[in-house]
């Protein structure tokens, strides 16, 4: 059994690292500092608000080539980009050449199954050199608000193939010696749209890669290139012991589970599923995905590296969350991935876009895999889709306007824990964005936000609940197209655990004007079921008349119509997914449950039939009234327990 790190003597240690035990801390520490100092100067910098008020980017610092390029600290925030990371940085310059690397490149990628991720996330590294040697790389991976392709801003499920997805950049040189290479350049401009917004972006993701260089520079001169490339080993090095430890505590065993997403962009024929075996040996852990569907027909699909990026956000979450997420947190897990599926996609058929959507499922699967495994400790499901609204037009001006993942439903519940009820507006598990704020989005928008609210009944019901529902109503001014991307909807992602309750399921729809014109009513549309009979459905498993979510309903299939073609003051409502419950409901206390009715998360009728609670009073005219009737609810509770 190998050494643990802390019991390594500072003899030991030294040899191992080339630094004593307090310089190689400061040093993984001040990498960390310098990623997230990198990604504060983008955001306080960006021009286009997917950067700006959505931090739809990332950070990372890997080691030179002769290490195998470790990637030593990542950056606080968009998860889905840190796992595939460190094997851009080693694919992108091995297939440029290490050796025609010089001071002042900057080298770039965004192929999807070179780097992983989507086109749009172009990778930006930075090759660091100290005395003519090459001793680190520092990356930026930033969302760049168009990369041509078929739909302006990407953001769809319908596209068929790499072609009309966007355009794909092979490692390609962006500038050398501090210069921009003109060519690079002109490759992207002459695809992108937006180039007035991508250009300044550009240029300050530029600027923070130079900063990155100059504090990376400015330590190696402090504590010298050995001390600095064994901070780099034993950052990594942390990770896989804290991931190792981890994985012992597990009881072994297979574990098994399946999920999946409704479809894809071509029709609602086929559903897509993930299975994975779990198994787990002593500090090992397997995760086999043979028997996954195929590759999906259109963009929904997802890369091996995201794939990736999916097992190492959820084994962080699940079993050790303490310790930073760098490439050494894999070292001790081996994932089997045949090539060709929906979440190991290859060109040029298998279009990568929408990977979060097939993603998400795989760190579901997981947590549904690990559940009896971790026992009280497990942990239910978020809201499963970022349910992605993408839309643009043209302004009176002739201005043209696009918003992307700001005006559909990508914010949501997670899943309750035994530490507490689970928050009911957050991002999902694998992203760790912003949320943009309203008054950014009406700024910049021809759009007015006029509703975001939790729906009642809609969190999984358990000793601690899951997160609530949100729905959200977006009204446009002018007319506009829209591609809406909700891909689970036909059963709950929102998993119950620990004997908690699934959430509830998420629709999408479109009021067309002439059936409700806000503007002219000037008053909200609203949330009683007999307000969507008029309405469309978008997507969504719902009754057929009525158009209210129903899970033994008809399910509504989302690219039904691929591109929704609106007049002035539509207005789309997204519901999100509610998060899973943990625990009996039946626990609960019902001073807890009263207060949930008081607070409009659960209602009276729900807190009786979920809960076994039965309340009192009217929670709209007197919500501090409220009373437990705690004989009828023994009384309830023991008819639930003996059903």
């Amino acid at each position: 059994m190998a050494v643990s790190l802390k019991d390594l003597d500072d003899a030991q240690f030294s040899e191992l690292y080339g630094a004593d035990r307090f310089t190689a801390s400061v040093l993984a520490s001040r990498m960390r500092y310098i990623v997230q100092h990198m990604c504060t100067g983008l955001l306080n910098n960006a021009f286009s608000l997917i950067l700006r008020d959505w931090y739809d980017f990332a950070a990372t610092i890997s080691g030179p080539p002769e290490q195998n390029y470790p990637m030593s600290s990542v950056s606080n925030s968009l998860a889905m980009f840190l796992g595939t990371m460190s094997e851009a940085v080693r694919n992108t310059v091995e297939e440029y050449g290490p050796e025609n690397l010089r001071p002042g490149d900057v080298v770039i990628c965004n192929d999807p199954y070179r780097a992983g991720n989507h086109v749009n996330d172009i990778c930006f590294i930075r090759p660091v050199f100290h005395g003519g040697r090459l001793i680190s790389f520092v990356t930026l991976r930033a969302h760049q608000l168009d990369m041509g392709g078929v739909v302006p801003a990407g953001f769809s499920g319908t596209k068929r193939n790499v072609y009309e997805n966007g355009l794909v950049i092979a490692p390609t040189l962006l500038y050398r010696d501090d210069q921009p290479v003109k060519s690079a350049f002109n490759l992207i401009f002459d695809n992108a749209r937006y180039c007035a917004l991508l250009l300044p972006d550009i240029k300050t993701i530029y600027a923070n890669l130079l900063l990155g260089e100059q504090l990376i520079t400015e330590s190696v001169e402090r504590y010298g290139v050995d001390a600095y490339l064994g901070a780099i080993r034993y950052s990594t090095d942390v990770s896989a012991e804290t991931m190792r430890t981890a994985l012992a505590a597990l009881p072994d065993g297979v574990y098994e589970a399946e999920e999946g997403i409704d479809c894809d962009g071509i029709d609602d024929s086929v559903e897509y599923r993930i299975k994975v075996q779990i198994t787990k040996a002593g500090p090992r852990m397997e995760l086999d995905f043979s028997g996954t569907s195929p590759q999906a027909r259109t963009s929904i699909n997802a890369g091996i590296l995201d794939t990736k990026t999916a097992v190492g956000v959820a084994l962080k979450f699940l079993i050790d969350p303490a310790t930073p997420f760098t490439s050494g947190a894999y070292r001790d897990i081996d994932i089997v991935l045949p090539a060709g599926t929906f979440i190991s996609a290859t060109p040029p058929d298998g279009a990568v876009f929408l990977y979060w959507e097939s993603t998400g499922p795989v760190l579901l699967a997981v947590f549904k895999a690990l559940e009896k495994a971790l026992g009280h400790k497990a942990v239910g499901g978020d809201y499963g889709s970022l349910n992605i609204h993408n839309a643009n037009g043209v302004l009176e001006d002739g201005t043209p306007w696009v918003t992307t993942a700001q005006c559909g439903g990508e914010h949501g519940p997670w899943g309750a824990t035994e530490a507490g009820d689970a928050d009911s507006y957050s991002v999902m598990y694998q992203a760790n964005n912003l949320d943009p704020a309203t008054e950014a989005i009406e700024s910049e928008l021809p759009a007015v936000v006029l509703r975001k609210e939790y729906l009642a009944d809609t969190g999984g019901a358990g000793t601690n609940r899951g997160g609530a529902a949100v729905m959200k109503d977006t009204l446009y001014l002018t007319e506009a197209e829209h591609w809406s991307s909700p891909l689970h909807t036909k059963s709950a992602s929102g998993v119950g655990v620990y004997g908690g309750r699934d959430g509830g399921l998420g629709a999408t729809w479109v009021f067309h004007p002439d059936y409700l014109d806000v503007v002219r009513r000037k008053d909200l549309i609203a949330t009683t079921g007999d307000v969507y009979a008029g309405a469309t459905p978008v997507a969504g498993m719902l009754d057929p008349e009525t158009k209210c979510v129903d899970p033994d309903g008809e399910y509504f299939y989302f690219a039904s119509t691929p591109v929704w073609h609106t007049k002035p003051h539509a207005v789309f409502r997204y519901l999100t997914n509610g998060g899973g419950g943990w625990g009996k409901p039946t626990e609960r206390d019902p001073e807890r449950v009263k207060n949930d009715v008081r607070d409009e998360y659960v209602t009276v009728e729900g807190a009786y039939r979920d809960y076994g609670v039965v309340v009192t009073g009217d929670p709209r005219t007197d919500p501090e009234g409220l009373l437990v009737d705690l004989a009828a609810t023994k009384k309830r509770r023991a008819e639930m327990t003996a059903r």
